[in-house]
């Protein structure tokens, strides 16, 4: 496993970050468990999860299978960077969600309480919450960590401009700020390259990309619909449809090179600006393996070239639309 420091902490984490959204609604518990030793055993070391994940369950559920493996001990908690996230609504009554200081203050400790441990050592903000003022968002962000109970904060979902708001906001307390953002980021879905990444670059921030295969679009779709293994419907048969010569070179691209097309969806994430590790979030354990593949994958520069002309992406802003 390669390894790298999360933004400009010294904080070190593997490329590869193990998702577990799929824990408790299609993953059972004793698999997710032996997933997350099995990513250990791989070298992985970063797991991100949500106190919303597992919300088909209840909300929280996925929380808890992560919070009985820690607690079967042998180092699970000690050998891990956690990383949750505070926003979503945990219920139907007032202050269950977003980010109030109340709200965190209660989200936080359910996590706790649910993960079984004592600190969280990435605290993400899951989205923005455009009606707290950041100067309240610091402040009790700040008391956590006076408590022990976060080590670095991160966000998820935001905007360039979001980034700023909050490093002005925080910089204004004196504090370490954002570290990490985490954004829907894909050889398809390529659009924070015109204002995030350069505002996660200016501020060093680390990107962590979600959804690195698209839904599945980018982990060989096409020879599944063909082998009959996989059909699509909905939005997903119309996104395939719009992306299909697209797909069917880039696949023909990954055998070429000799690796399956997922592993190379995710070596092109690794390549890229700011990029810590794009999340990977297998229901079984042949997908964590290929998805641990492809951190040794070497991409030459034709090679990203022609990925480029697959698909292509936005320029920066404001380039991106203007001279």
């Amino acid at each position: 496993m390669q390894f790298t420091h999360l933004g400009r902490t010294g904080l070190t984490v593997s490329r590869i970050v193990l998702g577990t959204m799929n824990f408790g609604e299609h993953t059972v518990e004793d698999d997710a468990h032996a997933i997350m030793d099995k990513a250990h055993d791989h070298g992985i070391n970063f797991f991100d999860t949500a106190n919303r994940y597992g919300r088909a369950i209840y909300p929280g559920a996925t929380e808890d299978i992560i919070g009985r493996w820690f607690a079967k001990g042998g180092g699970r908690r000690e050998r891990t960077v956690l990383a949750t996230k505070v926003y979503g609504d945990m219920g139907d009554w007032p202050n269950e969600g977003k980010l109030s200081a109340l709200a965190i203050r209660r989200a936080l400790d359910a996590s706790l309480q649910r993960l079984q441990t004592d600190y969280v050592d990435l605290y993400q903000f899951h989205h923005v919450d455009r009606d707290t003022p950041w100067e309240e968002i610091w402040q009790a962000i700040e008391v956590a960590i006076q408590q022990g109970k976060v080590l670095y904060v991160g966000s998820s979902n935001f905007a360039g401009w979001h980034i700023a708001q909050a490093q002005e906001a925080a910089t204004r307390r004196h504090l370490l700020g954002l570290v990490s953002e985490q954004s829907i980021y894909n050889l398809i879905m390529r659009d924070i390259e015109r204002d995030v990444i350069p505002a996660a670059q200016h501020y060093g921030l680390g990107i962590i990309p979600w959804s690195p295969l698209q839904g599945g679009l980018l982990g060989g779709i096409i020879g599944k619909e063909q082998a009959g293994k996989r059909r699509l419907d909905g939005r997903a048969a119309e996104s395939l449809e719009s992306h299909r010569a697209a797909l069917e070179a880039f696949e023909d691209l990954a055998r070429e090179l000799g690796h399956g097309p997922g592993e190379l969806a995710l070596a092109w994430l690794l390549h890229r600006p700011a990029v810590t590790g794009p999340i990977t979030g297998p229901r079984t354990m042949e997908q964590l393996d290929s998805a641990v593949a492809a951190a040794d994958i070497r991409l030459d520069d034709a090679t990203l070239a022609r990925l480029d002309e697959l698909f292509p992406g936005p320029k920066t802003s404001p380039e991106d639309y203007a001279w």
